[in-house]
């Protein structure tokens, strides 16, 4: 949990990596999570865009946010409760 109370959140910046790092990355910090944890991924590379919404759906976890400012795209994701 974190300090407010809520899930922990860890942060991932992946900026400047190209496919398929940015979801090979962010899958491997998903695996070291607890249930209800959250990922916050950052990163540039247009195909990350389809890469990671298709990688939550096909793990079971849950995308809270997504969305683009420029060129950086952000992803929110939420641990499954297995």
């Amino acid at each position: 949990m974190s300090a407010e109370g809520g899930p922990r959140v860890v942060a991932l910046d992946l900026s400047g990596l190209k496919c398929p790092l940015p979801v090979l990355r962010a899958r491997k910090a998903l695996r070291r999570m607890a249930p209800g944890e959250r990922l916050d991924v950052t990163c540039t590379d247009p195909m990350s865009a389809i890469d990671i919404p298709n990688m939550v759906r096909e793990s079971g976890d849950r995308l809270l946010e997504a969305r683009t400012q420029t060129a950086t795209l952000f992803f929110r994701i939420e641990k499954a409760t297995r």
